[in-house]
């Protein structure tokens, strides 16, 4: 068996930053065709388009804010006059806090921005692509979340706030679209080694890697392989899912 999704659309939100990229490398090689969204940073898209067609993919670049609306409504329409419905979207983008602070210190406007970012990016793409996957019964609707919503540890208020938000939505989601064949899943990385720990040679962080049980950090061609796998035929019957990649770090029961 392999992951074959040729004649598949997909859009990767958040494109540009650390785990998007590898993403989008990774469906476009599984045979997807690619949307490349960026919020601020046209130049890594370019780039990232200049790959794939280089490599004889197909894609293209949308800008814009995913927690507008509007913005995402345009978005929706480039993408399908240019490569058509999207069949999978993959809901990676998130607003950055630096740094984490407790709830007493967070800046209230912290938990609006996680909340714009994390809930109403995936509410806006639901109303913006779920219909036509619905028509088709056929849709891969896939969020990344994170590890910290199941840790709720200490300063990760503002971000854990606005992720299990999402984690309500997408799970209701999977109930209300799952009769018409389209899945709505998560993929919750760990503390994940990116281009940048290897550029900077921060790969190795032992009191984190120490608890563990694989004794190693996750990288983000491990967390795209997720993708990769919910977005395909193999993962048809599954829904509703949560899954962790961080080496089981956390292991919900």
């Amino acid at each position: 068996m392999e992951i074959n999704l040729n004649n598949r659309v997909a859009l990767v939100t958040g494109a540009t930053g650390q785990l998007g990229r590898v993403m989008v490398r990774t469906l476009s090689r599984c045979g997807a065709a690619v949307a490349i969204h960026t919020r601020s940073n046209p130049a890594v898209a370019a780039e990232l388009l200049q790959e794939l067609t280089s490599n004889g993919a197909s894609g293209c670049i949308v800008q814009g804010d995913v927690g507008d609306l509007d913005q995402m409504t345009a978005m929706g329409e480039r993408i399908r006059s240019v490569l058509g419905a999207p069949d999978i979207v993959v809901t990676n983008a998130v607003s950055q806090i630096f740094p984490w602070r407790t709830v007493l210190e967070e800046d209230p406007a912290d938990y609006a921005d996680q909340f714009r970012t994390c809930v109403l990016q995936n509410v806006h793409a639901a109303k913006v692509f779920v219909p036509a996957m619905v028509e088709k019964k056929w849709g891969r609707f896939i969020g990344i979340n994170t590890e910290c919503t199941i840790q709720t540890l200490e300063t990760q208020s503002a971000y854990v706030s606005g992720k299990k938000g999402m984690d309500g939505v997408l799970r209701v989601l999977a109930r209300e679209v799952g009769p018409a064949g389209v899945t709505v899943n998560q993929v919750a990385p760990g503390w994940t080694i990116s281009f940048r720990d290897r550029e900077n040679g921060t790969e190795d962080q032992p009191d984190y890697t120490k608890h563990v049980p694989l004794r190693r950090r996750g990288t983000d061609q491990d967390v795209a392989n997720a993708v990769a796998f919910l977005a395909s035929d193999l993962a048809g019957f599954i829904t509703g899912a949560f899954l962790p990649v961080n080496g089981g770090n956390t292991i919900p029961c």
